[in-house]
C-alpha cells in the first residue's frame, strides 16, 4: 500500500515539476514577443512620423459632414 502511496507522490511531482517549468517558458516568450512588438511599433511610428515630414504629403481634415478633405491653400504650413 505505501509503494503505491509513493509511486503517486513521484507522479505528482513529476507533473507538477513539468507544469510550473512549461508556465515559466510561456510567461519569458510571452513577455519577449511583447518587448518585440513593442520595438516594431515604436519603429513604425518613427517612420510615419519622417514620412509625414517629406514634401508631396497632403493633409487630411475631417470635414463638418464626416468626410477627410486636403486643407485649404492657407493652412497649408509646409508649402
Amino acid at each position: 500500500m505505501t509503494g503505491i502511496i509513493i509511486r503517486i507522490l513521484i507522479f505528482a511531482l513529476i507533473f507538477g515539476a513539468i507544469y510550473l517549468g512549461l508556465r515559466k517558458i510561456w510567461r519569458d516568450w510571452k513577455g519577449q514577443f511583447k518587448a518585440e512588438d513593442e520595438e516594431a511599433r515604436q519603429l513604425r511610428r518613427e517612420r510615419d512620423l519622417r514620412e509625414r515630414q517629406q514634401p508631396g504629403v497632403i493633409d487630411l481634415k475631417r470635414d463638418n459632414d464626416g468626410t477627410f478633405r486636403p486643407n485649404g491653400k492657407d493652412d497649408d504650413k509646409r508649402r
